[in-house]
């Protein structure tokens, strides 16, 4: 039994413009990702890794080929359908935290759930849901500037599985946070892809993430240079249970 693709790229090709100047991204990639995957997109700066996600995000769309997003061609998708792909089966996770520094953790998380049109209720009872579940509930009522980054790093990522999204796209996720951080916060997103089925999709420099990866496709160029399916170290959590 076949998992179910969420992403099929064919020979896409991404070209930015600057007057006359043309700058190839991407140059003929062609990428399968499964539903319930756990993989990092990995390379040296300027390798296409975030025109990629770009193009997966649905935050842009590409110079040539064909790029399936849930089985909908995002070439052929107005703006506000791509904006409605993303509110409704899209979580982002940045490098930078995105905070809005005015709201709360949990107005934070609840705020995207209010643009899905969830009830006052509904909003608080997902948001305190996802908090704990990242170890949070204590710090709810917390504004960022009282938080740690490790801590608005799993806000962030609250706010993004909160709409229960079938994929989340994380760009350098890690790359601001210690060691010991940065590995809770693995954890914490390979147990959300156990126990709920999210797909996770990095772009990152940090072996920390890398290692962690089921899956790992390596860009140069602007191409597909490697394509590996690996064995990772048990989370925390299947250590305690074998």
């Amino acid at each position: 039994m076949h998992s179910e693709l969420l992403i099929q790229a064919r020979d896409v090709t991404k070209t930015y413009r600057t007057g006359e100047l043309e700058v190839p991204a991407l140059r003929g990639i062609s990428v399968d990702i499964p539903a319930g995957d756990f993989l990092t997109i990995v390379g040296p700066s300027g390798s296409g890794k975030t025109t990629f996600l770009n193009l997966v995000g649905a935050l842009d769309s590409p110079t040539s080929g064909e790029m399936h997003v849930f089985g909908q061609d995002i070439a052929a998708l107005t703006k506000r359908a791509r904006s409605d792909l993303r509110l409704g089966s899209l979580g982002f996770v940045f490098q930078a935290y995105n905070l809005v520094p005015v709201l709360t953790a949990r107005e934070n998380v609840e705020f995207v759930l209010e643009l899905q049109g969830l009830g006052r209720e509904q909003r608080r009872q997902r948001a305190e849901e996802v908090l704990a579940q990242l170890g949070l509930d204590d710090l709810a009522d917390r504004r960022p500037n009282e938080l740690s980054g490790g801590q608005q790093q799993r806000v962030a990522v609250a706010r993004a599985v909160a709409s229960r999204p079938r994929l989340v796209l994380a760009d350098e996720p890690t790359a601001n946070l210690d060691g010991e951080n940065a590995e809770m916060l693995i954890e914490m997103m390979r147990t959300l892809n156990r126990e709920q089925g999210i797909t996770f999709l990095f772009s990152t420099h940090d072996p920390r993430v890398v290692r962690h990866a089921r899956r790992v496709i390596t860009l140069e160029d602007g191409l597909v240079a490697k394509d590996e399916s690996r064995a990772v170290p048990p989370c925390a959590e299947e250590a305690e249970d074998a």
